[in-house]
């Protein structure tokens, strides 16, 4: 069985370090270049649990990227990195599979609001392919440019899409409030993420600007054929990993709990990650270092709203783990591969 070489840029970041754990016992991937100023010249095995090959990998600087010699590599860099490198690395005949922001808006004029850049890569941008497979798995196979979801934007769609798609609720006036870990927020040094900030605190943030808030509406709409503006409120909850979502969208006539219920069981039948479950079932104790998602539904009748609460890892469904299975859609190969045995 041939082993696909792959490359990990921001290899020291959250997201890479889980990369990095993946990749390593994945059948079907070979790790030969890790790349991170932070760490540069230090062996892999010193910084993470490894054994074998992947142990004596060292670190190299992130300016050295351009020129790995991988057939794979994974972006767990910020946006404007990204930007940058991807096609440069398509240019080469590389497979990208990008976690940043960076070409997950197929509308370019997009992001100076939303991502405070002007983007510039139009090629790459129409090629990419966005990394959610349970709603998008047709357009991702044979993918060489891979834009993997944001966290909150898995957590929401995955709960939005079935049901917009039913015609059971409005497409307009949806609401979603979410919740997530602080490594969320990246592993950066900062006063706002220090730990006597966060602890015993809860806070809202990025009101009406959270550059997730296009990504959900475009999913949503790619599925269902529709979403009208979302009004999305993301907060910082004391725990490390996970994100809880919960979505209020207005019933129309004829719509049941068991409708709704109907609708999300035809889109998610035989999905390996996603399980369907009470709504008050639906916790983030359950999902955390797993690639699962976890979705609950309920009806307030007496409102006249249906609401959905989704529950993911930000950093494994959210991050690396769909990086993963992403790519082995793209690839043809069993989306458990890697991520089979992650468990709760």
């Amino acid at each position: 069985m041939h082993e696909h070489s792959i490359a990990i840029v921001g290899a020291s970041g959250y997201s890479g370090l889980e990369l990095t754990r993946y990749a390593a016992r994945h059948p079907r991937l070979r790790l030969v270049s890790l790349y991170s100023d932070r760490w540069a010249q230090e062996a892999a095995g010193d910084r993470l649990p490894l054994g074998g090959p992947a142990a004596a990998l060292r670190y190299s600087a992130l300016a050295d990227a351009a020129s790995t010699q991988a057939e794979i590599a994974f972006l767990a860099t910020p946006a404007e990195v990204s930007l940058e490198l991807g096609p440069k690395l398509l240019a080469r005949g590389l497979r990208v599979v990008d976690l940043s922001g960076a070409f997950r808006l197929e509308d370019a004029s997009l992001y100076p609001a939303w991502y405070g850049f002007t983007h510039g890569q139009a090629a790459a941008l129409a090629e990419a392919r966005y990394g959610l497979p349970e709603l998008e798995r047709e357009r991702l196979r044979g993918a060489r440019l891979v834009s993997n979801p944001g966290c909150y934007a898995t957590a929401t769609a995955l709960a939005l899409a079935p049901l917009v798609k039913s015609g059971l609720v409005a497409a307009e006036g949806i609401a979603v409030s979410a919740m997530s870990g602080v490594s969320g927020a990246g592993r950066k040094a900062s006063e706002d993420y220090s730990f006597c900030e966060v602890d015993e605190d809860l806070r809202a943030y990025r009101l009406a600007r959270h550059q997730h808030v296009p990504e959900i509406e475009q999913t949503v709409r790619r599925f269902a054929g529709r979403c009208g503006p979302i009004s999305f409120t993301p907060h910082l909850v004391p725990i490390r990993r996970g994100i809880l979502a919960t979505c209020a969208l207005r019933l129309l006539p004829g719509a049941s709990a068991a409708a709704l219920q109907s609708a999300w069981n035809g889109a998610y039948a035989g999905e390996p990650f996603v399980r369907l479950l009470a709504a008050d079932k639906v916790a983030v104790k359950d999902v955390v270092r797993t690639n699962r998602a976890h979705l609950g539904l309920a009806v307030d009748e007496r409102a006249g709203a249906a609401v959905a609460v989704s529950a993911i890892d930000n950093l494994t469904k959210g991050a690396a783990g769909q990086a993963v299975q992403a790519l082995n859609c793209a690839m043809g190969w069993d989306e458990t591969l890697g991520l089979d045995l992650l468990g709760g």
